[in-house]
């Protein structure tokens, strides 16, 4: 009791002054439940124990709180009519068939959105970067310091920028949707898809945060009471599929699929870009059915939560909102592509004494095109014979060692795979206006004259990224949340494995 109320509004930021500085005075209350100090005559206390008397105490006191309302509080009409219009707009929005439905076709405009608004910048930032490395390699004197800058610094920091517009794009439209309220109808929903899975209803906001970023998502499982339903959603939470994952998926389906749309509406490469995300979300409910089998809950669960009333964005949240995560995309990415960059360029530039130099003479003698000595050079190179080294182990992916050196820098965060493309098919490259990343992989080809990136490689690839555990970050914090480097071993090596068959697979389908 004598516990002080202050009213605040967190989206106008009205009255959080006076929340500070009541939380300043200090506030103690009794640690006693509501159960035990309710008055109610319908309350037994000692009836329930553990979640259920958690679950009963929270309704407890919401209904004491409606009880208090309904006599210290004067609601105006309006409210009563946005009440009604917000149940009237629920019976469609959460009903079991339209509900799914509707947010199916939600999510299909978002990333038909996503390629098709952010075509032209990707594009003019592409070709930006690509004009900025030619200009240096012509103005600067030729050296050591100049290769630097234009076959590593330059497109490694490009890997990044270039994805900037469709991760603002993403961002706006999922706070777009938290904003308008629709969010906590996808929680409701994803709760009743969960279930038979066997998935903690408290799991549903963790999940559905990890298609941003799997580091706070993981952080959010401490909202589960029960250790081993926790446990079952951060070993499935990196399977969603997040915001460093779409670069990706976003260069890979620019080149394997054509740019064609259906009906002249629904574009190829949109229905691609969902397809990815919902085969990430069926694998993390199976991988979570198999989990819950193994780690066995003891007790049956809960999700209570309150659905808020519709109402319009406030776009200055949504602002504050895209400029943190853009912020944080570009400083902690850019950070590990731009050292990631400066190591690949100098172990892509030199190699065993000596060794580049015999390559390069006997393909000179044998009269190699410019192009085919610089693919030479880089064979030869530190980073080639590592790439070479791990080529038959997935070669039946459809892999080569240039994707194979992709592969192994992207265990350090998935979106140095573009970094790394870009500094690999440049070291000895000459740049020429409009040379940009996309092209220069499109044209890469096979000995025996086939695409790399063909279809069945393409997917191939996108798969091994869906499933595979490619962020150190992620498996550092599930660390510190299960004190234990057991169940990150355990998360590395499944996800790895489901990586690689998923991708055999898919390779062998499309071959």
């Amino acid at each position: 009791g004598d516990v002080p109320v202050v009213p605040i509004n967190a989206r106008t930021g009205d009255g959080v002054a006076a929340l500070r500085a009541t939380m300043e005075n200090g506030v103690t209350s009794s640690k006693a439940s509501f159960l035990e100090n309710s008055t109610l005559p319908t309350l037994n206390a000692d009836r329930l124990a553990g979640p259920e008397q958690q679950v009963e105490d929270t309704k407890a006191r919401f209904k004491r709180i409606r009880q208090i309302l309904q006599f210290a509080l004067k609601k105006e009409q309006p409210l009563r009519s946005e009440r009604e219009r917000t149940r009237k707009i629920d019976r469609v929005l959460t009903h079991p068939i339209s509900g799914y439905l509707i947010f199916l076709g939600i999510l299909f405009l978002i990333f038909q959105a996503i390629f098709k608004m952010a075509e032209w910048p990707m594009d003019l930032i592409d070709g930006l970067f690509a004009s900025i490395s030619g200009w240096l390699a012509a103005t600067l004197p030729s050296g050591v310091l100049t290769d630097l800058l234009t076959e590593g610094i330059v497109p490694g920091i490009g890997g990044v920028v270039i994805f900037i517009p469709q991760i603002v794009l993403l961002f706006a439209f999922l706070a777009i949707l938290e904003e308008t309220g629709y969010m906590s109808r996808v929680v409701f929903l994803m709760d009743k898809l969960m279930r038979p899975f066997g998935l903690h209803g408290k799991s549903v906001v963790p999940l559905i945060s990890g298609i941003a970023c799997a580091i706070p998502a993981i952080m959010a499982t401490r909202s589960i009471d029960q250790w081993k339903d926790r446990l079952v959603t951060i070993m499935v939470v990196p399977l969603m599929s997040c915001s460093a994952r779409l670069p990706v998926y976003a260069v890979l389906i620019a080149l394997v699929v054509p740019d064609d749309s259906i009906a002249g509406v629904f574009s190829l490469q949109g229905i691609a870009l969902m397809s990815m995300y919902l085969l990430s979300t069926a694998a993390a409910l199976l991988a979570a059915a198999v989990f819950k089998w193994v780690v066995k809950a003891e007790r049956r669960s809960f999700l209570i939560m309150e659905l808020p009333t519709y109402r319009s964005p406030r776009w200055q949240n949504i602002g504050l909102t895209l400029v943190e995560k853009t912020r944080v995309f570009v400083w902690e990415a850019g950070r590990i592509i731009l050292a990631i960059s400066i190591i690949l360029w100098v172990l892509g530039s030199y190699g065993p004494p000596g060794r580049i130099d015999e390559a390069v003479a006997v393909a000179t003698e044998q009269g190699a095109s410019e192009e085919d000595i610089a693919a030479v050079a880089l064979e030869n190179s530190w980073i080639g014979l590592l790439g070479k080294g791990i080529e038959p182990a997935i070669r039946a992916l459809g892999f080569d060692w240039q994707i194979g050196i992709a592969l192994i820098t992207s265990f350090a965060a998935r979106e140095v795979f573009v970094g790394s493309m870009a500094i690999i098919y440049s070291v000895g490259e000459d740049f020429e206006e409009g040379d940009t990343l996309i092209e220069r992989m499109r044209n890469q080809r096979k000995p025996d004259g086939s695409l790399v990136y063909s279809m069945a490689t393409g997917f191939s690839l996108m798969v091994f990224y869906a499933f595979a555990m490619q962020c150190m970050s992620t498996l550092a914090v599930t660390r510190r949340e299960t004190k234990s480097w057991r169940w990150p071993l355990v998360q590395l090596m499944y996800m790895t494995l489901m990586a690689y068959v998923g991708s055999l697979i898919t390779y062998n389908i499309l071959q």
